[in-house]
């Protein structure tokens, strides 16, 4: 299968804006390089990095995929790793997928390269989880690739210890994106913020967490949870707790995680509500 010229077209663009080449490694020193960025973002000795060379090889292997993206003095300054899931011929799981440089547009040009060879596979989507309380990966997520968050999970790994999550507790967000889509999602004004509804929580700083205005919940996050977590891991605690008991209730009533606001709001909306724009890619 060979994934629509648009559908090329817009990873090339992406890569071109990002100012960086992506291309999927197989070679030894590739990947053994990938492992070690990884273990950088992680903040992990690159002796136990999170995703050793070894297995990420094997990985490869067995039919998946690693990408790595490239600046033009070839500095690698992004990665991603995806493998087939259940069944084979529909869907694909990325198992990470990292960026140094965000701000410039790495990060999407990376999740396009991994679109543009899962779907010449055969997929038609892609899912991976994330930490529900970075709000600018999940704006990422939901608004600028138009995924959906369809699965909370209490807990994912147990305690992890790589200087970022080390003392939190690993709750992560499910987020399923169809592939055979042009990005279907355009913030509307009234996702702006958490502004009108009723309260329905409260966060640990006092102020709204949850709103709801008929059908429709938004649920805050804060600001940096990364900062919170190294300046008072116990209040980010609270605020993993509280955030994940507005989720779970939500997605057992039916809810899946639609948008995310500048400001740190989720919108939550009945499964298949979610608005689209666009056809198929």
């Amino acid at each position: 299968m060979t994934a629509a010229p648009a559908v090329r077209d817009r990873a090339t663009a992406a890569a071109r804006t990002a100012g960086v080449t992506t291309s999927t490694v197989h070679d030894v020193s590739g990947i053994a390089a990938v492992a070690d960025f990884f273990s950088d973002v992680w903040q992990t000795p690159r002796s136990v990095p999170p995703y050793p060379a070894e297995v990420l090889h094997s990985l490869v292997h067995a039919g998946g995929a690693v990408h790595a993206a490239h600046t033009g003095q070839g500095d690698l300054c992004g990665a991603a790793v995806a493998v087939f899931g259940e069944p084979r011929a529909r869907d694909v799981y990325s198992l990470v997928a990292a960026a140094r440089t965000s701000d410039r547009g790495v990060g999407l040009a990376v999740k396009q390269a991994q679109r543009v060879w899962a779907l010449e596979r055969g997929a038609g989507s892609m899912r991976w989880t994330f930490d529900p309380l970075v709000g600018r990966n999940a704006r990422f997520n939901l608004v600028k690739l138009g995924a959906e968050g369809t699965e909370y999970l209490v807990d994912f790994y147990g305690p992890m210890t790589d200087g970022l999550n080390d003392g939190d507790e690993s709750d992560r967000l499910t987020v399923t994106w169809d592939l055979t889509r042009d990005r279907p999602l355009t913030e509307r004004p009234e996702e702006s913020s958490g502004a009108g509804g009723k309260a329905v929580a409260t966060a640990p700083d006092g102020a709204p967490l949850a709103v709801r205005a008929g059908d429709t919940l938004r649920c805050r996050v804060p600001d940096d949870i990364v900062k919170l977590r190294a300046a008072d891991p116990a209040l980010a605690l609270r605020w993993r707790h509280a955030v994940r008991d507005v989720f779970t209730q939500a997605f057992a009533d039916g809810y899946t995680a639609t948008s995310m606001s500048r400001d740190g709001w989720y919108t939550l909306t009945p499964a298949g509500s979610r608005i689209q724009e666009g056809g198929p890619a």
